[in-house]
C-alpha cells in the first residue's frame, strides 16, 4: 500500500492547505475551487466547477462559500468564522472516510445528552436480520482480514444483537470488503484523503483505498490508518449509522494517522435507535 494521498490527490490538500489565512469576502484565489469541491462532496455546499475552471467565479470566496464554511465548522464544534483558519484547514487536509457529513432528511439523534451525535440514513435503512455473512473479495490482501475480523466481533459484542459468519461466496454475501483504486467504478472515486466507504443497508459494499497505508495490529502505530478502528467505522456504515459530530464516537468521519477507536455509546445508541434491541 502506498503513502495516504497518492499525487493524484496532492494538488488539491495542498491547494486547500495554501488556503490558509485567506481570503476576504469577494476576493479571488487561486485554488479555492478545489475547496469548493471538497465542501461539495461533504454535503455543505451546492457546487461544481466549470470545465478547466474557465468560469473565474470558481475562485471567488463568495457568500455561498463562507456560509458553507460555517456550517463545516459548527458541525466539527470549531469556532464558526466563515474563515479559513488554522483550525478549520488543519481538519480539512486530514484523512477521513468519503461518505458526506450532512445531507437532506437525514434521522439526528434528539437526545438532550451532550454525548449523543450519531445520525442514521435517510429513511432508516437497515438489514432484516441480525445474523449477517461477510466475504473479502478475490484480490483483498490476507494481512489485512484480521483488523475487519475484529471490528466485526467488536460490533457483536458492544450490541449483543449482531453475529457474522464469514463466507466463501463474494457475490451472495451480504457484507462485501474489497480493496479498490482511485476510480473504481461505483459512483464514488477515492478524493484527496479519502481512506474508504461503505454503502448503506442493504447494500453491503465496504471499500478500502489501497493507496493509502494501513497498519494491522491491535493498536494504532504512528503514520499509518489503524486499519480496525477504521473499519468499526465503515462497517458501522453498512449496518446502519451515519456520521457523528462526537469526536470520540468511532463514526466520527477524521481518522488520523496513528488514531485508535472503538465503539462509544453514541454508536451502541445509534444502533439501539435504528434495530431496537
Amino acid at each position: 500500500m502506498g503513502n495516504i494521498g497518492d499525487s493524484t490527490k496532492l494538488s488539491s490538500i495542498e491547494s486547500i492547505k495554501q488556503l490558509q489565512g485567506c481570503c476576504d469576502k469577494g476576493s479571488k484565489a487561486q485554488g479555492l475551487h478545489h475547496l469548493k469541491l471538497y465542501l461539495a462532496r461533504y454535503g455543505y455546499l451546492n457546487y461544481q466547477h466549470t470545465p478547466n475552471h474557465a468560469n473565474t467565479e470558481d475562485e471567488k470566496f463568495d457568500d455561498e462559500l463562507e456560509s458553507a464554511i460555517k456550517t463545516y465548522q459548527k458541525y466539527y464544534h470549531l469556532d464558526a468564522t466563515g474563515t479559513l483558519d488554522e483550525a478549520t484547514v488543519s481538519l480539512m487536509v486530514k484523512p477521513r472516510c468519503g461518505l458526506p457529513d450532512t445531507e437532506p432528511d437525514r434521522h439526528r439523534s434528539k437526545s438532550l445528552h451532550s454525548v449523543t451525535r450519531y445520525q442514521l440514513w435517510p429513511n432508516r435503512p437497515r438489514w432484516g436480520t441480525p445474523d449477517l455473512t461477510y466475504a473479502f473479495a478475490s484480490n483483498y490482501p490476507k494481512m489485512h482480514m484480521p483488523p475487519v475480523v475484529r471490528a466485526l466481533s467488536q460490533w457483536s459484542s458492544a450490541t449483543s444483537y449482531f453475529s457474522f459468519s464469514q463466507v466463501n461466496d463474494f457475490t451472495s454475501a451480504n457484507i462485501k470488503l474489497s480493496f479498490e483504486k482511485v476510480d473504481h467504478g461505483d459512483g464514488y472515486p477515492f478524493g484527496p484523503g479519502v481512506v474508504a466507504h461503505g454503502f448503506r443497508p442493504r447494500d453491503g459494499r465496504l471499500h478500502f483505498n489501497e493507496n493509502a497505508t494501513f497498519s494491522d495490529g491491535l493498536h494504532a502505530v504512528e503514520n499509518a490508518i489503524h486499519l480496525q478502528t477504521l473499519a468499526i467505522h465503515e462497517l458501522g456504515h453498512v449496518l446502519g449509522l451515519d456520521h457523528s459530530e462526537y469526536k470520540n464516537a468511532s463514526m466520527y468521519a477524521i481518522i488520523d494517522p496513528g488514531d485508535e477507536r472503538g465503539l462509544s455509546s453514541d454508536d451502541i445508541q445509534g444502533m439501539k435507535d435504528l434495530y431496537g434491541f
